[in-house]
């Protein structure tokens, strides 16, 4: 039970701490791209990449070996979860669609992948 116990802290830390990634850098970013591209499409993009960076990078950091692809899939998709849930929360309402699916497919794809890759990394 403890090797489960582990797995779950590492995603779940992995989750949270990307989500209050993805709360600075949007803040940051809307004051800028709100600036200098008024589009809302320049904002649904930035918000793509900042998401697509956060689900690479913090599993990649915080998730270690053994079954390392389904820790940091599992992180990716708690990540866009609970940001979705947070956002919801701070913009006032759901919206889900087909977009928020590939979202989470997309988020546990580069969690997966940031987990082997950090995994890999520490071994060298």
């Amino acid at each position: 039970m403890g090797e489960w116990k582990k797995a779950a802290w590492e995603s779940v830390r992995a989750a949270v701490l990307c989500v209050i990634f993805y709360l600075a850098a949007t803040a940051l970013a809307a004051v800028f791209v709100r600036a200098y591209a008024p589009a809302d499409g320049a904002v649904l993009a930035v918000n793509w990449v900042i998401k697509c960076a956060g689900a690479f990078l913090f599993p990649m950091i915080f998730v270690h070996s053994g079954r390392a692809f389904f820790k940091g899939a599992a992180a990716g998709v708690l990540a866009a979860i609970l940001a979705m849930l947070l956002f919801a929360a701070i913009g006032g309402g759901f919206r889900l669609n087909a977009l928020f699916l590939v979202e989470l497919l997309v988020c546990g794809a580069l969690g997966g992948a940031g987990a082997l890759v950090g995994v890999r990394l520490r071994r060298e």
